[in-house]
């Protein structure tokens, strides 16, 4: 990474146009964007004014030896864990922060190592544990800044947990930001913090609501995968992700005609009479059932709507109705099937 390339990225995390920072260190703003294309090099008197500027050290300014393929990286991180296992953890901690001196910029160093040592420290016995909090918590605080996801994420989680820890809920829940609205991580951990501050029927119905959610979730994916079987002629995976799935609405208690549904379409494409004739039967029969999740108290604090009874006496008639269907075809001359049309229990 060039000096340019740095001047870039830390002024961009700070949310600087190159026209604000060059009024701020009193150059013009075509001159900012020279350095960072490469083009020129910023007079080395304006090198601390723009670390000053940036939030970072001179070093991190200057430094080009900001990246280590994975394999060092690996290499090193491995190195870290023996010498914990037989060197003393100051002189361990040390070490690894004069390599991230020497590499201020290779994140994924800065977070891995800063993980193993955070994990170290938090399992041994040390007297002193707190006084590396400072230097720890900086470098996953300068993971926050990683263009990577991933490094974010962990970076926060670890930030996040380490507050926990503290009982500085305010503070973990600062992190939280890091995670998007759509990742169930950020719900999970804001249930946490509520669970700890007094907001317990806050942190109740976000625990239901992630594992109502996870429900579906689970019931999409295995019926994706289930589908991915079915074109691949595998009668036997089919049928037992069908089992998984009755299991699974049995388990999170979504009620019995959830607990049937899942094996109609595998029955129709095994061309199977006689589980085809029971399913049926059993899913016409427990039609009433199919929004029984809203009595489960594993869902208590949820608001949750009753299904209404038209619901389940129209979805019936359109099941009846659908017996005669060309997909049944081969369920004509079966006598339980042909009961059922009739109306015949």
């Amino acid at each position: 990474m060039t000096i340019g390339t740095v001047i870039k990225k830390y002024r961009k995390n700070k949310g600087m146009t190159q026209e604000e920072m060059a009024a701020r260190l009193g150059v013009t703003a075509p001159a900012v964007n020279k350095w960072e294309k490469g083009n020129t090099l910023p007079d080395v008197a304006l090198l601390a004014p723009i670390a000053r500027l940036l939030g970072i050290t001179t070093d991190e300014l200057l430094s080009f030896q900001d990246e280590l393929t994975d394999e060092e990286i690996n290499q090193y991180l491995s190195e870290i864990q023996k010498d914990l296992e037989s060197k003393d953890f100051r002189d361990v901690f040390l070490s690894v922060k004069g390599k991230i001196e020497e590499y201020p910029n290779c994140e994924k160093l800065i977070w891995q190592a800063a993980s193993i040592l955070d994990a170290k420290r938090m399992a041994t016995n040390l007297s002193n544990k707190d006084e590396y909090d400072t230097v720890i918590f900086k470098w996953y605080e300068r993971c926050l800044l990683s263009e990577d996801e991933r490094i974010r994420n962990q970076a926060a989680d670890s930030l996040f947990h380490a507050f926990v820890r503290k009982n500085d809920y305010e503070k973990a829940a600062q992190y939280l930001e890091y995670f998007s609205l759509e990742n169930p991580e950020r719900k999970r951990k804001a249930a946490l913090v509520n669970s700890k501050t007094g907001k317990r029927a806050e942190a109740y119905r976000a625990y239901e609501e992630l594992i109502f959610t996870g429900y579906q979730h689970i019931q999409m994916t295995l019926n994706d995968l289930r589908i991915l079987y079915m074109e691949d002629d595998d009668h036997e995976m089919a049928k037992k992700l069908v089992e998984v799935s009755s299991s699974a609405a049995s388990a999170f208690e979504m009620g019995k005609y959830q607990e049937i549904c899942w094996g109609l379409d595998v029955a129709v494409w095994d061309k199977n009479p006689a589980w085809t004739a029971q399913l049926m039967r059993e899913i016409l029969d427990s039609i009433g059932t199919i929004g029984d999740f809203v009595k489960s108290k594993l869902y208590q604090h949820m608001v949750l709507k009753s299904m209404e009874p038209n619901f389940s006496a129209g979805l019936k008639q359109e099941l009846l109705k659908s017996l005669g269907d060309e997909t049944f075809c081969y369920m004509q001359g079966n006598e339980d099937w042909e009961k059922l049309k009739s109306g015949v229990s």
